[in-house]
């Protein structure tokens, strides 16, 4: 298996997505979402930020600082399938601290000692793990997405069948 490592996305690449941005309103947005979606790992490693940071004559503290201000940028690896469970109030209370401790069983990932549980990725970099603080969908909690698809009244029963479904899909390349 390859070793992941800050792998940019290529140059000839990262000018292309930049040439077909350029003067456009939200340049720099669209740049680092067509970026990040050419990554293999789907994330923004720090070369790429540097390089749109160069390219666009843009500082890099701005471009860092949109690539963290949005959560739908990644700064780290992400996995071939994303689960994400909501931690909003509504579905805290119908348990889904518990369906994100069970997400973790059902992969296998260790916990942090800090005891941190927003972000996980397996070791074979088949699933990440994330937390989302809202979906918006509180009357059907506790909610968790699986590879964007959202369900609803989720429970470690229904957890199980999703994750199983998703682990025998063929990744889409």
């Amino acid at each position: 298996m390859e070793t992941l490592a800050n792998i940019p996305v290529p140059g000839e690449v990262l000018d292309e997505i930049i040439e077909k941005q350029r003067g456009k309103p939200g340049m720099l947005l669209a740049t680092l979402e067509e970026a990040q979606g050419k990554s293999q790992w789907k994330y923004l490693p720090g070369e790429t930020l540097a390089e749109v940071s160069k390219k666009l004559n843009i500082p890099y503290t701005r471009v860092y600082s949109v690539a963290t201000f949005y959560s739908y940028f990644n700064l780290k690896p992400q996995g071939e399938h994303v689960v994400v469970v909501c931690r909003g109030t509504a579905c805290h209370t119908k348990g889904s601290k518990a369906l994100l401790d069970e997400v973790a069983d059902i992969l296998g990932i260790e916990k942090d000692a800090d005891g941190a549980d927003s972000f996980y990725t397996t070791s074979d970099h088949l699933f990440t793990v994330k937390t989302v603080a809202c979906f918006g969908q509180c009357a059907q909690s506790p909610v968790v997405e699986v590879d964007g698809v959202i369900h609803s009244n989720v429970n470690a029963q229904k957890l199980l069948k999703i994750m199983s479904r998703v682990k025998k899909k063929k990744p889409e390349k």
